[in-house]
């Protein structure tokens, strides 16, 4: 009778175990580990390796060598490494930190008028400075990413929907 009240405690608590994961997010599992070297695999084949600078609602940052960032949308990473074992309870980011968006983040950049690499998920890339920065898409002027914004090097304006975007690099 002790064995057959063991496994089915044992049971239970796998089933319990398996509930609880159900709960977690990308995002959850994301937020512990700031700071760490990760290996991040995105559409378009590319693989950027480095230490997690930063993570919001629905993107991450990875901090590459030589001064590099990445800013890459969950929906855009199709695997990670480095991870660790540990996990944030879900919803335990706050109210504002969850509000902060690919959005917010793009924005940031295209304060900065740094140039940048975007990578799209066709597996083509463009470079040049965002411009400006919608809901669900942004602006960038087209130019070489080793020029400054000048009217005299923009080879186009391209608007980018959010979706597809495989990261935004910049250095």
């Amino acid at each position: 009778m002790a064995e057959l009240e063991a496994a089915e405690l044992t049971s239970e608590l796998a089933d319990r175990t398996r509930r609880e994961v159900a709960r977690f997010r990308l995002v959850d599992r994301l937020r512990p580990t700031f700071g760490h070297p990760v290996t991040v695999f995105t559409l378009g084949g590319v693989k950027i390796a480095g230490t997690v600078a930063g993570v919001g609602a629905d993107w991450l940052l990875v901090a590459e060598e030589h001064r590099l960032e990445a800013l890459i949308p969950l929906d855009a990473i199709t695997g990670l490494t480095g991870l660790g074992g540990l996990t944030a309870a879900p919803g335990s980011e706050g109210k504002v930190a969850a509000r902060l968006t690919l959005g917010y983040a793009l924005r940031g950049i295209a304060r900065d008028r740094a140039a940048v690499l975007v990578a799209l998920r066709d597996a083509t890339a463009v470079t040049g400075t965002i411009d400006r920065v919608g809901a669900d898409f942004f602006e960038m002027a087209e130019h070489g990413q080793a020029e400054i914004r000048r009217t005299r090097d923009i080879r186009g304006i391209r608007t980018v929907p959010f979706a597809g975007v495989s990261f935004v690099r910049r250095s």
